[in-house]
């Protein structure tokens, strides 16, 4: 049972929003925000009170001779809806993510493996960029380096639109595959691995880097296979002295260069914080959809079998096909899904 003064809370803070946004007072943008964030919550809520008060309606009609026939025939429908509305009100009340509804910067790199690790990189880029052009993104390429036999040395990608971090934000950890290489001539199933990193993207208020903390150092770019080399030194590499992490950016634009670098940067200063936040709130618990740890293996890909398994959730599918094409929608689902129920057991502890 959700505390009704919890309920009631609610919906005065939605209606303290209604007012100050008419009033035109405050930060105009942040109170759109949490009017956004609170207006379904509330809905929600009526829909729940509106089938308590059905449910009260028709059991005071059951002594009514009446209209008792009625109200024995409404009953078991109205209560048997009771606990998938108030579930719906739960999931709604659960603490969001402040980095849900950004854009994300999704980093793949080949792991063990060799050149078929590159390959397999190369076809966990596709699979995104699939999904994401399903949803309506855009996906705006920041880096990307090709191996010699077309496969992916490391790939680096803003992609923007509607809840991008909260659908994605999951798919980080090591992604292993088994299947027959091309370059395999005697049919053996290999094993290799990429890993994927999804950062919710920061703004400048949200990390302050010192400047003096800032190594930038410019160097000629090359495009796939060594070839476009520019004529003039574009490429930035920036390292960040305190934490060791160097990001590079190789656009034609040196000035557009350095601006994607610092984005990058920003981005894995901004991850290695929530990272760090989230393990001291993990020490008395540990996460069911996994810690987000990059060198947790998180999901194999198996090709002879068109299998695909996540261990996190323990969910197989048998459709590898249409989930390398882009129709990760399942497997997202089931994660989410998995996630809420975590917040649901912690919240009733």
């Amino acid at each position: 049972m959700i505390p009704q003064d919890r309920l009631q809370q609610i919906r005065e803070r939605l209606e303290y929003v209604e007012a100050r946004m008419s009033q035109g007072g405050g930060d105009i943008a942040a109170l759109g925000r949490e009017y956004a964030e609170l207006r379904p919550v509330v809905e929600r809520i009526a829909e729940l009170e509106r089938l308590r008060e059905d449910i009260a309606e028709a059991e005071t009609m059951l002594s009514d001779p009446e209209m008792r026939e009625l109200a024995e025939d409404e009953l078991p429908g109205l209560r048997a809806r009771l606990p998938e509305v108030e579930h719906a009100v739960q999931l709604a009340l659960l603490p969001r993510d402040a980095a849900d509804a950004r854009p994300a910067m999704l980093e793949i790199r080949p792991g063990t493996g060799g050149e078929e690790a590159a390959l397999f990189a190369g076809d966990l880029a596709r699979m995104y960029q699939r999904y994401a052009e399903a949803q309506g993104w855009v996906w705006d390429v920041v880096e990307e380096v090709h191996s010699e036999l077309g496969g992916l040395r490391e790939l680096v990608v803003r992609i923007a639109g509607d809840g991008v971090f909260a659908r994605l934000k999951f798919e980080s950890g090591v992604h292993r595959v088994q299947r027959v290489p091309e370059t395999e001539s005697g049919g053996r199933i290999h094993t290799s691995a990429a890993t994927v990193a999804v950062l919710p993207e920061a703004a400048e208020v949200d990390i302050s880097i010192d400047p003096n903390d800032l190594r930038v150092d410019t160097m000629r770019s090359s495009g796939a296979g060594g070839q476009h080399v520019n004529t003039t030194d574009s490429a930035v590499r920036i390292t960040h002295i305190p934490s060791g992490i160097v990001v590079t950016s190789s656009e034609k634009s040196q000035h557009r260069n350095r601006e994607i670098a610092m984005q990058v940067l920003r981005a894995r200063l901004f991850d290695a914080e929530r990272q760090r936040a989230a393990t001291e709130r993990a020490d008395a618990r540990k996460a069911q959809v996994g810690t987000g740890d990059r060198s947790e293996r998180i999901r194999t890909y198996n090709f002879p079998q068109g299998r695909l398994t996540d261990h996190r959730i323990g969910l197989t599918l048998y459709r590898l096909d249409q989930v390398m094409a882009g129709d990760l929608d399942e497997i997202i689902d089931a994660l989410t899904s998995e996630h809420q129920a975590a917040q649901l057991a912690e919240m009733q502890d």
